[in-house]
């Protein structure tokens, strides 16, 4: 399945309700009343992407709905689905409070047995919460759906929940009674920086795309995250007051987000920590090292579900095999919280403000801007016009007896050319330097004489403001892109 990653937010203006983005993973859903068969759909993705609300919106009601309470036991969550059956269906209100999940979901098909609708859409929310310890929850679940609804061709089952890995691995991977049961799964992907405009400008926050780029450096797409912005401030006086004020909710979100999507979080956080510290990323031997983890199929399977989690990402360096593999730390929040955040101490109402500019800022800005621009590769493909062409993205470093190399993005092209990408922020037109283009001149000089490459190579820079012209800019660089090229 092809990941997505347009989001969908609803919008009441002139009495009119309007969806803005996500109309992929809209359409899927609404498609699955028109399938024949039953269907058993998983959604999932990190904390605070939007995936209630999209279920919501893609339906105008449910047969049954049932959100699973965080931190209780068995007997209260089986209290909870009474509830929700007894609303669903109040004439049958005197039904037994059920004793185990496996009498719960019988009640739920005795329920959805006297439903008229044509489809009977089921929406089991915050899923894993529903599991308690040795409550036999899984095992009941497996039960109704293989031996009662998929034998039917009415029944919609959608599940999801906050908590990614127990989704993973034990619906998507499941090697039980639910093994390849699931027949669609939506995997919800934070907001593309077009989406946030969108996003920003529904709400008549109109921030000028420089402003957008900062915030997405900080937050990245997250919707939630996105709806705490005070259109009144600027982008910077925004993350002083998410980021760095006492009371800012991404000051203290960090341990919230990994601990409810991971049992067990604590290797998670090991990984991801070692990650932000290597702008460049690290290969599985390199990260073992740095995170102090062991070495076996516990780290394997934690690597997996940040990766499904889109907190990180797993790619070939250029002209390397899979075994070979750089993982990279791709959430923006969780880069900004190592950088900044952790071990800050309130002293300055204006923190943020204050490191503008700053070496420090400047030297994060730059690598978060990489990461902007990694994340939107697609849009540079559109941008170079090649979005047709069949291509390979990739890392590569390297070096000869006398001079080493690395950069952060080749774009290996079907039709025999490399791009070189060199990404670029700054607060106003790029100047290529005399030091700088000799810099680019040893990079693509080493990078052709180590890899013995016979393609095309080709320098294009990614930029915020674009570049100003010189002797330089116009002697290197065969491709220019602006900041707008990710949006468009």
């Amino acid at each position: 399945m092809a990941k997505t990653s347009i989001f969908t937010w609803l919008i009441a203006k002139s009495k009119m309700e309007i969806f803005i983005g996500r109309q992929n993973e809209l359409a899927r859903l609404k498609k699955l009343t028109e399938e024949r068969g039953s269907s058993f759909v998983a959604v999932y993705g990190r904390r605070r992407v939007g995936k209630t609300f999209l279920i919501r919106n893609a339906f105008p009601s449910f047969d049954f709905q049932v959100t699973g309470m965080a931190n209780t036991n068995a007997a209260t969550q089986l209290s909870n689905f009474h509830l929700a059956l007894n609303k669903y269906n109040p004439s049958h209100i005197d039904r037994p409070l059920p004793r185990s999940w496996l009498e719960a979901f019988t009640q739920l098909s005795t329920l959805l047995e006297s439903k008229k609708s044509e489809k009977k859409i089921v929406f089991l929310d915050e899923l894993p919460w529903l599991d308690t310890a040795g409550s036999g929850f899984l095992s009941a679940l497996e039960h109704f759906w293989n031996s009662w609804a998929s034998a039917r061709t009415d029944i919609i089952l959608i599940v999801c929940g906050s908590a990614a890995s127990w989704i993973i691995n034990k619906i998507l991977n499941s090697r039980g009674g639910l093994h390849n049961r699931v027949t669609d799964r939506i995997q919800l992907q934070p907001f593309s920086l077009k989406e946030c405009e969108q996003f920003f400008n529904s709400r008549g926050a109109f921030f000028d795309r420089y402003q957008i780029v900062q915030l997405y450096m900080v937050m990245g797409g997250i919707p939630f995250y996105l709806s705490r912005i005070d259109q009144k401030l600027s982008a910077a006086q925004n993350i002083d007051a998410l980021c760095f004020a006492e009371s800012g909710i991404l000051r203290t979100e960090f341990e919230n987000l990994y601990h409810s999507l991971f049992k067990k979080a604590e290797g998670h956080i090991q990984i991801v920590e070692a990650l932000s510290k290597k702008a460049k990323g690290l290969s599985r031997e390199e990260l073992i090292k740095a995170s102090q983890m062991p070495n076996g199929g516990g780290t394997t399977r934690i690597l997996r579900e940040l990766e499904e989690s889109h907190f990180i990402r797993k790619y070939r360096a250029f002209g390397k095999k899979e075994k070979n593999s750089i993982y990279q730390l791709t959430d923006f929040y969780s880069l900004f919280y190592f950088r900044w955040i952790k071990g800050f101490e309130p002293s300055d109402q204006a923190y943020w403000i204050s490191q503008l500019d700053t070496p420090n800022q400047n030297t994060w800005a730059g690598y978060a801007f990489e990461q902007v621009c990694l994340e939107h590769i697609y849009k540079i493909k559109l941008g170079l016009s090649i979005g047709g062409i069949r291509t390979e993205a990739s890392a590569w470093s390297g070096s000869t007896e006398t001079s080493g190399a690395q950069i952060d993005l080749l774009i290996d092209r079907a039709d025999r050319v490399i791009n070189i990408c060199e990404m670029k922020f700054s607060i106003d037109t790029f100047v290529i330097t005399k030091s700088y283009a000799e810099e680019l001149k040893r990079k693509i000089s080493v990078f052709k004489e180590v890899t013995q490459t016979r393609k095309a190579v080709r320098l294009v820079l990614v930029t915020t403001w674009g570049l100003t012209r010189n002797n330089y800019s116009d002697t290197l660089v065969q491709h220019e892109l602006k900041m707008d090229a990710l949006f468009d």
